[in-house]
C-alpha cells in the first residue's frame, strides 16, 4: 500500500523514505529527501499524508542536529518549505519547535542556497498570523535584512523580501521591521537593482505592504534607502501587478508629511493623478479609489506639490469626484483639499468656473462621513517638523483647528502658533470669548461689518452662536470655501444665484445649529455694489424675506430662529443701501429699460423689498412701467414661488403706500327697515294691491305705490300707458320665482336685517341665484339691489376659509367690474396676514380666470392705475 501510495518502487516508498529519515544515515539519506521532493510532496494529497505520517519531526530534528552536507540541507529545507505551504504543517512546524531551527540555520550557515531555502520556509510559515510573533521572537529579522545587504542571488533575494513582506502582516510587526531596517533594506535593494524586473516586482509588493499605515520609522527608512523614485519608476512597469503595486505604494507614502516632498520631487503626483484618472474613467467603485483619492488630497498640503496637482490636472479630477454620487466617502476629504488652495487665485478661478461652489452649497447639509483623522506626521511638510508643538495640544483646541493652524504655520500667514487662538477664523471674525486686546493676525482678510437693522446696533453675539465649534463642525471646510470666493472682487458668477442662495439659506434655516460664517457671507455679498444686480435677476429680496424674515422654513435650533428675522432685515437693508445709491438706481433703471424681459419682472419684483425711496419706486414701477410687467407676467400662469414672491412684494408695497379707499360700503334704505320684514307685514296685512304672475309658482303680491316708486321700469310698466297699468295680476315672463321674490322685498323697502330673502339670500347650494338676481336687477334697472347683492356675495366669499375664485369668475360672467376689483384687492390686501395664504388665493382666481390681461388690470387698479 506504500508502494502504492508512493506511486514508486517500494526502495523509494513514502514508509521507506520515512524510516531513512529518522535514521538520518547516508547515502539512503540523500535519495529518501530526493524521493520526497521529487514525488511525495508533489502529488496530490502528498503534503497531507507525509504529516500524517509523521514525517515533520525527523525533518526538523534533522535540521537541528548535527551539521550536514550542503545537498542535504538544501533537499530538506525544500521539503520543508513546500510542507509550509500547507496550513496543517505550519501549525505542527510551530508546534515542534521548528521556527528556531531555521533562525539558527540562517543566523550560521553562509551559503546562498541555504538562505534562500531558508527563506522561503520562514516566508511560507509567515502565512499564519500565529507564527509571526514566534518568528519574530527567534530573531528572524536581523539574519535577513543582513542577507539582503550581503547576497547577489536574485532568487535568494527574492525569498528574503517575500519573508520581510510576510512578516508584516499586522500594524506592530510592520513597525518593528521598519526599527530593525528591513524596510531601507528593501528599498536600497530596488534602487539598486533597477535592471532586474522579478527583484524590482518582488520589492515593490513589499514595500506595499510595509508602508501600509505608513509609520515614522517606514517613512524615514524607505527615505534613507532612496526608495521613492524606483516606485514612481514602477509605476509605468508593463506588467499589471507590479504597476498597481508600486502606485498603491506610493499612496502609502503619501499619509507621511516627511516623503510627500519626495514623492512630488519624483514625479509622483503625475503618476497618482494619471492612474486616478483611469480607474475613475474605468468606473472603478470608491473603495478601489479611496486610497489614491486619498494620497492626492494629501499631496495637496504642500507649497510645490499643489502646484503639480493643478499642472497636472488634478483638480479638474477632484472635482469630478466631487460631483459624482458614486465616491461620496471622499467627498469630505477632497472639500479640505481644495481648503489648501485658499490663496492660490488661479486654482480657485479653476475651482470657481468647474461649479465648485454649487457642490459646497449642496454638501451643507450632508452629515459628516465619518473618516477618520489623519495621523499627525500627515500633518502640511511646508513647516519644519521642529517647529510643530510635541507636547498634547492644550485643552480646548480640536483636532480641526490644530490642523488649520498647522497649514497656516507652513504657508506663512503666521509666523508662531501663539499668533493662532481658537477663536479665530480666516475671514477675521472673532468669538465673543476673544481677547480684543489682541488683534487677529494682519495676513487675515479684513473682519467684516456685523449687520446693522435700521436704528439698531447690534453687539457681536447677534451672528455668533458658533463660537469655538465653527472650525471643528462637519461642514466648515467648504463654508471656509465658500466665504473665500464671497471675497473676489465679483462673487456673483457663482456665488449670486439662485440655486446657491436657496442652498445657503435652507443651511441656516434647517440646520440644527448652523454656523455664522454663512450669514456672514451673505452679508459680503449684499453690502458688494457688483452683487446687486445678480442679487436683483435671481430674486434674492424675495428670497431672503420668504425664508428669513417670513421664516417659510422655521429653523428647529430656537436661539437660531429667534435670529433669523433679524438677520434677513439686516440683509434686505443692505440690499436696500445698494439699491438708493446713485449706481444702484442706474443698475436697476438699465435692467426695467434696457435688460430682458425676465430681468425687468424680476427689478419690478425686487423694487418694493430693496427700494425705499417713494420717488425712485414710483418712477421706476409706474412711469417705466414696472408695475404692469410684474402684473403681466403673474397673470400668464406663473409658478407658485414665483406668485408668492410677486404678491408678497405687491401686499407690500400697497402696505408701505398711502392707504387706499375702503371699498364702497351698499348704499342704505333713506328709511329704516323696521321689524318685521317690510314685505312680509304687507303681504299679511292683506294690504296688496298687485300681483305679479311668472311663467312659474304662484302670484307674488305686491304694492303698485312700491314697485312704481322702486323701479323706473315698473313705473313705465304700472302707471303709463300700457295695458299692465290697467291690470291687477300683471305677467312677467323668463324669470325664475326665487330672484323676483329678492327683487319685490327690496322694492318694498328691504335692505339686508332681518330680511330673509336680503339678509342671507346666498346660501350654499343656491350659486345661480345670485346671478339671476343681479341680471334681474340690472334689467329693471336696480344699480341699489346690484350692490346690495354683491356685498352679500363678498361678504360670503371674501372671507378665510372661503374661495374669492369663484366670485371672481361670477364677475367675470356677468361683467360686474365692481367684483372683479373686490376680489383684486382682497388676494392683495384682505385675503391674510400670511403671504402664503394671499398667493394661494390668487393661484385660484388664475386657474378659473378667462381673461388674463383682464386680471392684470384689476389688479392694476388696486394700485389707482387707471385703465389705457
Amino acid at each position: 500500500m506504500a508502494a502504492a501510495a508512493g506511486g514508486s518502487c517500494p526502495a523509494e516508498s513514502l514508509g521507506y523514505c520515512l524510516a531513512q529519515l529518522r535514521g538520518g544515515a547516508e547515502p539512503g539519506l540523500g535519495r529518501a529527501l530526493l524521493a520526497l521532493r521529487t514525488r511525495h510532496i508533489k502529488q496530490p494529497g502528498g503534503i497531507e499524508r507525509f504529516r500524517a505520517r509523521g514525517g515533520l519531526g525527523p525533518l526538523l530534528g534533522l535540521l537541528a542536529g548535527a551539521l550536514r552536507p550542503r545537498r542535504t540541507l538544501d533537499l530538506a529545507l525544500s521539503i520543508l518549505g513546500n510542507c509550509c505551504t500547507e496550513a496543517g504543517s505550519r501549525a505542527q512546524v510551530r508546534e515542534l519547535g521548528g521556527i528556531p531551527s531555521l533562525v539558527m540555520i540562517l543566523k550560521s550557515l553562509g551559503v546562498e542556497s541555504i538562505y534562500n531555502r531558508t527563506a522561503r520556509a520562514l516566508g511560507n510559515l509567515a502565512i499564519d498570523v500565529a507564527n509571526l510573533r514566534a518568528i519574530h521572537d527567534a530573531g528572524a529579522v536581523p539574519p535577513l535584512v543582513q542577507v539582503l545587504a550581503s547576497s547577489q542571488d536574485s532568487e535568494c533575494l527574492q525569498s528574503v523580501i517575500r519573508a520581510l513582506r510576510n512578516l508584516g502582516a499586522t500594524p506592530a510587526h510592520r513597525l518593528a521591521l521598519a526599527q530593525q531596517g528591513a524596510v531601507r533594506a528593501i528599498s536600497e535593494r530596488l534602487a539598486a537593482s533597477p535592471d532586474d524586473p522579478a527583484l524590482a516586482a518582488a520589492a515593490a509588493r513589499a514595500l506595499l505592504e510595509l508602508t501600509k499605515g505608513c509609520s515614522r520609522d517606514c517613512a524615514e527608512q524607505l527615505s534613507l534607502g532612496g526608495g521613492v523614485a524606483p516606485l514612481v519608476a514602477l509605476a509605468g512597469h508593463g506588467k499589471r501587478a507590479v504597476r498597481e503595486a508600486a502606485v498603491a505604494a506610493l499612496s502609502n507614502l503619501c499619509l507621511q508629511g516627511m516623503l510627500r516632498p519626495a514623492v512630488g520631487n519624483a514625479g509622483g503626483v503625475a503618476v497618482l493623478v494619471g492612474e486616478l484618472q483611469r480607474r475613475h474613467g474605468a468606473g472603478a467603485a470608491g473603495a478601489v479609489l479611496q486610497p489614491l483619492v486619498r494620497a492626492l488630497c494629501l499631496l495637496c498640503r504642500e507649497a510645490m506639490n499643489r502646484s503639480r496637482v493643478r499642472e497636472a490636472g488634478g483638480l479638474p479630477l477632484l472635482l469630478a469626484l466631487l460631483q459624482d454620487g458614486r465616491q461620496r466617502g471622499c467627498h469630505a476629504r477632497v472639500v479640505v483639499a481644495f481648503l489648501a488652495f485658499f490663496y492660490d487665485q488661479e486654482a480657485l478661478e479653476l475651482l470657481q468656473a468647474g461649479g465648485l461652489v454649487a457642490l459646497l452649497v449642496g454638501r451643507l447639509d450632508k452629515e459628516a462621513e465619518g473618516e477618520s483623522e489623519d495621523e499627525r506626521d500627515a500633518a502640511s511638510f511646508d513647516f519644519p517638523p521642529e517647529g510643530r508643538r510635541e507636547s498634547g495640544a492644550p485643552e480646548g483646541e480640536s483636532p480641526s483647528f490644530q490642523r488649520l493652524r498647522s497649514w497656516l504655520l507652513s504657508e506663512g500667514y503666521i509666523t508662531s502658533p501663539g499668533d493662532l487662538s481658537p477663536q479665530w477664523s480666516p475671514d477675521g471674525s472673532l468669538s465673543p470669548t476673544l481677547d480684543k486686546s489682541r488683534p487677529p493676525p494682519d495676513t487675515a482678510p479684513s473682519t467684516p461689518a456685523l449687520f446693522r437693522p435700521p436704528g439698531e446696533a447690534l453687539g457681536p453675539q447677534f451672528l455668533l452662536w458658533g463660537g469655538e465649534e465653527e472650525l471643528a463642525a462637519p461642514e466648515a471646510p467648504a463654508l471656509l470655501l465658500l466665504s473665500r470666493f464671497s471675497q473676489a472682487e465679483d462673487p456673483s458668477r457663482s456665488l449670486v444665484t439662485g440655486p446657491v442662495l436657496r442652498g445657503l439659506l435652507a443651511y441656516v434655516t434647517g440646520a440644527p445649529a448652523p454656523l455664522p460664517r454663512c450669514l456672514r457671507l451673505l452679508h459680503r455679498l449684499t453690502c458688494n455694489p457688483v452683487c446687486l444686480e445678480a442679487f436683483v435677476r435671481c430674486h434674492a429680496p424675495s428670497l431672503l424675506r420668504a425664508w428669513l424674515v417670513l421664516m417659510g422654513s422655521p429653523a428647529p435650533h430656537l436661539r437660531v430662529s429667534l435670529l433669523l428675522p433679524l438677520s434677513g432685515e439686516a440683509l434686505l437693508c443692505n440690499l436696500c443701501v445698494q439699491a438708493e445709491s446713485a449706481f444702484g438706481a442706474g443698475v436697476l433703471t438699465h435692467m426695467l429699460l434696457s435688460g430682458a424681459e425676465a430681468d425687468q419682472v424680476a427689478c419690478a419684483m425686487a423694487l418694493p423689498l430693496i427700494c425705499r425711496k417713494k420717488s425712485l419706486c414710483r418712477k421706476l414701477l409706474l412711469e417705466h412701467s414696472g408695475l404692469r410687467l410684474l402684473l403681466a407676467a403673474l397673470t400668464r400662469g406663473a409658478d407658485p414661488p414665483f406668485t408668492f414672491y410677486a404678491v408678497d412684494s405687491l401686499s407690500l408695497l400697497l402696505g408701505a403706500a398711502a392707504p387706499l379707499p375702503a371699498p364702497p360700503a351698499p348704499k342704505r334704505c333713506r328709511l329704516a327697515a323696521p321689524p318685521p320684514c317690510p314685505y312680509e307685514r304687507l303681504a299679511k296685512a292683506g294690504g296688496a294691491d298687485l300681483h305679479f304672475r311668472l311663467d312659474a309658482g304662484a302670484p307674488v303680491p305686491a304694492s303698485r305705490q312700491a314697485a312704481c316708486a322702486g323701479s323706473d321700469v315698473l313705473r313705465a310698466m304700472l302707471a303709463g300707458g300700457f295695458a299692465e297699468a290697467r291690470q291687477a295680476l300683471v305677467p312677467i315672463r323668463g324669470v325664475a320665482p326665487a330672484p323676483f321674490l329678492v327683487l319685490t322685498h327690496f322694492l318694498h323697502g328691504c335692505r339686508g336685517e332681518p330680511c330673509p330673502a336680503l339678509g342671507g339670500p346666498f346660501p350654499p347650494g343656491e350659486g345661480e341665484l345670485a346671478e339671476q338676481t343681479l341680471a334681474l336687477a340690472e334689467q329693471f334697472l336696480l344699480p341699489e339691489l346690484q350692490e346690495l347683492v354683491e356685498a352679500a356675495l363678498c361678504r360670503q366669499h371674501l372671507r378665510p376659509g372661503a374661495g374669492p375664485e369663484q366670485l371672481y369668475r361670477l364677475g367675470e360672467r356677468l361683467g360686474r367690474g365692481q367684483l372683479l376689483r373686490r376680489c383684486a384687492r382682497y388676494v392683495l390686501l384682505g385675503a391674510s396676514e400670511e403671504p402664503t395664504s394671499r398667493a394661494a388665493a390668487l393661484a385660484r382666481i388664475l386657474r378659473v380666470t378667462g381673461d388674463p390681461k383682464g386680471l392684470a388690470q384689476e389688479l392694476l387698479e388696486v394700485f389707482g392705475i387707471p385703465s389705457l
